[in-house]
Parts: C-alpha cells; structure tokens; sequence
C-alpha cells in the first residue's frame, strides 16, 4: 500500500470516526487539528485538540476495542495518516523508540484522565 492511501484530509467539522465504531487504526496528524470528544445528540464534551505530530485511535488499535470517543477535524484541510493494525505491530516490534512514545502518551493519557475522574476524592 502506498503512503498516499494512508492519508486523508478532513474539512472543519468532519468525522474522522464515532464512539462506538469500531477500527483497528491509529492516526497521526500530519497538518490541522483534531478533536476529541464524547457526543451525546447535541451536546459536545471536548476531551482534548491535537495537533501536528500528535496521534489518536491508539486504544483500539492495541485492544481491538469500540473507540472510546468521537475524532473530529477542528481546523479546515486536516490531514491524518492511517496505521492499520499490521502496520502498528511491525512498528512496535522494529521501532522501540515508536513503542516507547506510544507508552509515553498514554501514560499521560491515563493521568490527566485519573486527575479528572478522581480529583472530588481528594481531601
């Protein structure tokens, strides 16, 4: 497959994917923003904007599990590049460096969300 099959571009607005979907890629951000968010009808809880470089879809990629959450192109031309399951694997095993930035962003991930969800526990 060439990298150009690999890239998509959004316009403002466009959904990259739903909560709930299922999908066994990752995505990068090669240009534009991304937001992620819950979507519930009308109402919208944005969980956070990525930018160039950043990546997202990386939970279902891992476990094959729904997606979590709702990916949304947050700035006009966005373009993201797919990593298909195979793909992420090869990565992963041939690229420590990869693997370690992967586990880096969500561990980070998984405090900012425990910082949230746990903070009324707090004394």
């Amino acid at each position: 497959m060439t990298i150009e099959k690999c890239i998509n571009e959004f316009g403002v607005d466009d959904i990259i994917f739903e909560e709930g979907s299922t999908g066994r890629e990752l995505f990068v951000v090669l240009d534009g923003e991304v937001e992620i968010a819950k979507v519930n009808g009308a109402s919208k809880t944005s969980i956070i904007r990525l930018g160039k470089g950043e990546f997202f879809g990386e939970m279902a990629v891992i476990d094959g599990s729904a997606r979590s959450a709702t990916a949304i192109a947050a700035a006009p031309n966005t373009k993201v590049m797919k990593i298909n399951h195979a793909r992420f694997v090869y990565l992963v095993s041939q690229q420590p460096a990869f693997a370690l930035m992967v586990m880096d962003a969500l561990s980070k991930r998984l405090r900012a969300s425990n910082a949230v969800t746990y903070r009324a526990a707090q004394p």
